[in-house]
């Protein structure tokens, strides 16, 4: 870094080609909350084909509440996944919630629900500890260490410094 340090625009350089993308799904994300949910989805797909987790997680969330489309559970299940396997907390709980009531699954699954909330918690979701607190109550004997097993999997993957 020594050489660099005496060169600023060097970062200015990279903080404006960093800032278009940040732009833009912040645009996504203001037309969304403004209710212009065809706006909001083209500008994260645009996002999320850039491999955008943040992006995939909101077109989850959109169809997860059929915010300008028809609610559908099996993509939106599919769109947190795609965040989750990137690290993105919020969509691991997503992923979580999905086992847990089995909405757009075949059954609900409660071992991967509880590696998918301990994934998130991992991740720093403070809604995460909630769920497990919940889940763990419901958890038959011996279920938890198949999750923590299921856990141990991905962790190193998702979290290789945590």
């Amino acid at each position: 870094m020594g050489k660099l340090a005496g060169h600023p625009t060097i970062f200015v350089i990279l903080a404006a080609l960093a800032s278009p993308a940040a732009a833009d799904l912040e645009a996504a994300r203001q037309a969304m909350e403004a209710g212009r949910f065809a706006e909001a989805h083209a500008g994260f797909q645009v996002a999320a084909r850039s491999g955008n987790a943040d992006a995939e997680e909101l077109i989850g969330v959109m169809h997860a509440m059929g915010l300008g489309m028809p609610r559908d559970d099996i993509r939106a299940f599919d769109w947190y996944m795609r965040a989750a396997l990137k690290g993105h907390a919020g969509a691991q709980s997503g992923v979580g919630w999905y086992y847990e009531v089995g909405r757009g699954l075949p059954a609900p699954d409660m071992v991967r629900a509880y590696a998918w909330y301990t994934l998130s918690a991992i991740g720093g979701d403070p809604d995460a500890a909630i769920s497990l607190e919940e889940i763990t109550r419901r958890m038959p004997p011996g279920t938890i260490e198949q999750a923590m097993r299921l856990v141990e999997d991905y962790r190193p993957w998702l979290y290789p410094f945590r």
